[in-house]
């Protein structure tokens, strides 16, 4: 079983039913996600170990978080408890031509407040085979970028091959540090790199497009300026609207590019943590030796079928993204 470690903020998300907007309810269903908890979620239920690191209110509402994940099978162990809220965010869903939209209420939760020198990284990453974290743990907070670097220089050095989704959010840097510096940092001690021409031109100051040709010219500009990388791990969305997606996933190793066919999603029954279940799908075929053909066909499998799937995670296990993988996407009932 692989050890996998992620570390980020629990959220709360309060939506309403249905493809209800929120004026037209007076109730709101809850789900608990957060960018890399969901990664975790959705490796664990894929046969992973799975140690989530966070922090949460030290209430009915942080037990239930705690609860949720230990649920899915992830180990909690070090997921600490303060006196802040739960971090939470209100998604009100699209559908066809009306944008989905969200409103985060987190500047001042536990996870925010979480103290650098008290993560036990050593006895948390020992063993592990993977470490795991994105742009928005970083953007948080001074505590927040100075926990992750802690834990990645400890990863460093106890051989711990580590993965970054920078996921650039310009709406969260508010904290004093600059976005493109402090994540140059952080990608510094990585291995394999989620993202595209978005993360490439926050880190390089360049002007990449999303054609397959300057994935591959903005995949080499990046090793060159962060040679610790051996991977690059991208996924395209086109949409005709809110309810209709076509995705496709592409990789590049350091010396060939790898695709694969795209999958078209007509009827999405949530978009939140699609990212997250492609970045899980990509560690997943990593972890287990997947040919780069298979790994990528694999992430972007994963990254469908979670649009189906309610909540934040992506809860299918390896069959049914395997089987979407192989072509299989035809939905028939199986009995």
């Amino acid at each position: 079983m692989k050890k996998v470690v992620t570390f980020g903020e629990i959220l709360a998300r309060l939506t309403p039913p249905g493809f209800k907007k929120i004026s037209q309810t007076n109730q709101l269903e809850i789900y608990y996600g957060g960018t890399e908890t969901n990664v975790s979620v959705s490796l664990s239920i894929l046969g992973c170990k799975a140690v989530h690191v966070s922090r949460v209110s030290d209430d009915f509402l942080g037990k239930a978080a705690i609860c949720n994940l230990k649920s899915n099978g992830v180990d909690t162990s070090f997921v600490q408890k303060g006196e802040e809220p739960l971090g939470l965010y209100f998604a009100e869903p699209g559908a066809v031509v009306r944008s989905g939209v969200i409103a985060y209420n987190r500047n001042h939760s536990a996870f925010r407040a979480l103290k650098p020198n008290s993560i036990p990284w050593v006895s948390i990453l020992k063993d592990a085979d993977w470490f795991h974290w994105t742009g928005i743990t970083p953007a948080h907070s001074e505590n927040n970028f100075l926990a992750l670097k802690e834990g990645l220089m400890v990863a460093k050095e106890m051989g711990v091959t580590v993965s970054c989704d920078p996921a650039y959010r310009a709406g969260l840097w508010k904290y004093g540090r600059k976005a493109g510096e402090a994540l140059k940092e952080l990608v510094a001690l990585s291995d394999v790199f989620i993202g595209g021409s978005e993360e490439f031109n926050e880190l390089l100051g360049t002007d990449f497009s999303f054609s397959d040709e300057d994935f591959k010219d903005g995949s080499k500009a990046l090793m060159a300026q962060f040679p610790r990388l051996k991977k690059v791990y991208d996924k395209t969305r086109t949409g005709k609207n809110a309810s209709w997606h076509k995705i496709e996933a592409r990789m590049w190793n350091g010396k060939d590019m790898f695709s694969c066919e795209p999958i078209e999603i007509t009827h999405i029954v949530d978009r939140i943590g699609t990212g997250d279940a492609f970045a899980a799908g990509a560690i997943f075929g990593e972890l287990h030796n997947f040919s780069e053909e298979d790994s990528v066909a694999f992430a972007n499998a994963a990254c469908a079928i979670k649009h189906t799937i309610e909540g934040d995670a992506n809860l299918a296990d390896f069959n049914e993204i395997n089987q979407i993988a192989e072509g299989n996407t035809s939905g028939r009932l199986i009995r």
